[in-house]
Parts: structure tokens; sequence; C-alpha cells
């Protein structure tokens, strides 16, 4: 029996950081190509949902989809910021065109019964949904482990988990709406990432737990679990997968990172996007065209991985370790264990049959 990897080897934790400092460095110039903001195509025909879309990327993300005329939905813990901001949005935006169609919904992604509810609420409505933007994240750095209610370690519940749980219960919506679009907002730190399968909140004592850790073995998790996600779901369904990486932005990430590093931060900002720039790739995942053809590409070509686009809106290849079928299978299969649903729920689901989850129906 071959022996199962513990972690990354010293060459691809070189590696994985060397790419890092890379991006960093040189983001800005494999960008600069690209115009901020970015133009969109024509989108009034599209709903999207965003989460996490009261500050940052997120933010940007939303705002510029309204613009260019879809319906936005924010999906967000702080419904009251969120109304705030459209009020702001709305009052800058009046003369310049129909007023901005957005609403707000709550979603708390620390909490999965937050997520079945939220996807039963919009469910419900039996509209189309064209577009979901699992935004929203977390990168506690320097913080002590922390779990959810749920009892699941929070980098993976937020950057994983929950994401994972609303993209599988929105699929009713998404069919409704296809040509569809699921897009994950990743990271380049996946690249230093490593999936414990048999450890995914890192309590067995194996690997010490460093916020690093939690983080970046989350986001690898989110590609292992898009690409499953994205096998899975028939070509006739019409719905793409995409993971993106935003580069690397001046986001709220900062307040976390060791003073150290803090400091470098502060004294490279000509190398760091903001969050418009940021919000770039997501954007494009979303509206370009030819992302479907892309994705089907990948598909036909039975690629191991799901479409990953770059901050530069180039596709790219995510790391080494995301390309391990076996481990991407395990993070499927323990993943839905996870969140309290049947493996078979996708399949259920595109057959248009009900599927029960372990959370949600007690609420609160």
């Amino acid at each position: 029996m071959k022996k199962k990897k513990e972690g990354l080897g010293w060459i691809e934790w070189m590696r994985g950081w060397l790419y890092l400092a890379y991006e960093m460095l040189f983001q800005r110039i494999t960008a600069s190509h690209l115009q901020n903001p970015m133009p969109l195509p024509p989108i009034n025909d599209l709903t999207c949902i965003v989460t996490g879309s009261t500050s940052g990327i997120g933010r940007e993300i939303a705002r510029q989809l309204a613009e260019s005329g879809a319906h936005v939905v924010m999906a967000v813990r702080n419904t009251k910021a969120a109304n705030e901001l459209i009020q702001k949005w709305q009052n800058e935006w009046s003369g310049m065109g129909l007023p901005l169609n957005i609403e707000v919904m709550e979603l708390d992604l620390l909490s999965l019964d937050s997520v079945v509810r939220f996807a039963q609420a919009w469910n419900a409505r039996l509209g189309p949904l064209h577009v979901l933007i699992n935004n929203a994240g977390i990168f506690s750095i320097g913080e002590p482990q922390k779990f959810s209610k749920d009892g699941y370690e929070e980098h993976l519940q937020v950057n994983h988990l929950a994401p994972a749980l609303l993209s599988v219960l929105l699929l009713p919506s998404l069919i409704r709406g296809s040509p569809s679009r699921i897009v994950n907002l990743n990271s380049v730190m996946h690249y230093v990432g490593f999936v414990d399968t048999e450890d995914m909140n890192v309590v067995s004592g194996k690997r010490k737990y460093t916020s690093l850790v939690g983080y970046s073995s989350s986001k690898l998790a989110q590609i292992m679990f898009s690409s499953v996600l994205h096998k899975r779901l028939p070509a006739e369904s019409g719905i793409s997968v995409v993971c993106v990486s935003p580069g690397i932005v001046q986001t709220n990430v900062a307040r976390d990172l060791p003073k150290i590093v803090q400091a470098a931060y502060h004294l490279v900002p000509y190398f760091m996007f903001s969050a418009q720039e940021g919000s770039r790739s997501a954007l494009f995942a979303a509206t370009d065209p030819q992302v479907p053809e892309y994705c089907e590409l990948l598909k036909t070509d039975d690629f191991p991985v799901c479409a990953f686009i770059s901050q530069d809106c180039h596709p790219t290849n995510p790391s080494e370790e995301s390309h391990n079928v076996d481990t991407s299978h395990e993070v499927w299969e323990k993943t839905f264990e996870m969140i309290g649903l049947p493996s078979d729920a996708v399949e259920r689901l595109i057959e248009g049959e009900e599927v029960a989850c372990r959370y949600g129906a007690h609420g609160e």
C-alpha cells in the first residue's frame, strides 16, 4: 500500500513560496493590459448572488455588476451595512441610468443553518440564478485556532464548507438560469496548501495549526471540491465552475499579518492591488462569454482540475497538489459528510429531486 502523503514535499513547498513571491512582485506587470475598472459586457438579464459583498473585493464586484445592469443580491452577515451601501450607491448613480437593481439577503457562513435557510429562501422564488459568486472568506492571521458553532475550524467552514453547501443547494436555481456559473474566489496561497482528509479541522496534532495552514488548506480544498463538482455536472446542465485568484490585494487581510510582514506590506503598496483591481478576475469569470467554452473544453479533455483564472484574467494552472485526483475525491466525500448532504446530492438535485440536509430544518 502506498504511504499516505503527510504534507507538501519541500520542493513543492519552496516552489509554492517562490510562486507567491513572484505574484507579489510582478502581478502589476502581468495584469498591465487590463483596464481599471474593467469594462463589462451588457448584463441586464443576469441575476447574480455575491457573498460577503459589504467590503473589499466583494463590494467592488457587487457595485460593478449592478452598475452594468445586473440584478445583484448581496448575501451578507451585516444586512444593515449592506442597505446603507446600496443607499450610497443609488445616490451616486442617480442620473446616470436606471436605479440599480440590488437587494440584500442575510447569510452567515459561520452557520450552516444560515446557509440552508438562505438557499431555501432563494430557491422558493422559483426564479433563475445566473451567477453565484462565492467571494466571502476569512484569513485570521496570527489568531489562535477557532471553531464555528457547527464544530468546524473557521477557515475551513467559511472558505470551503459553507460555499460548497451553498453551491450545491442552489443548483436548482442555477439550472433555471442555465447557462450559469459558480465563481469561487480563491487565492495564490493555495500553492502552499495541503489537505489532510483525515484531519480537515487540523486537530490531530500531526500538523501544527497556524492561520496560514488553516487558510491555505481551505483554499486548496475549495479547488479540489470545485474540480470534482465541475466533472459531476453534466454538460446539459449548462453550469460552469470556475476558481479565480484576485491577486494580492490590499484588503482587510493585512490587519492579521505578523508585525514584520505588516511593515513590508505598508512599504509596498505599489505591488498590491486595490480592491477594484482585485475584483477584475472574478468579474471576468462571471461575465466573459468564452468562460463556459473553456470549462467545457477542460471537461471533454478530462483535465484533473476545474478552470482557474489568475489575477491577469488568463487561465492558469493551480498547484501541483490540486491535480491529485484521489485526494480531490476524498475531499468531495468528506465535504458532503461535513455539510450534512448525501454524496449523490448533486445528481439528485439535477434530476429535480428533493434532497434533505442535516442542517437548516431546526432553524434558530
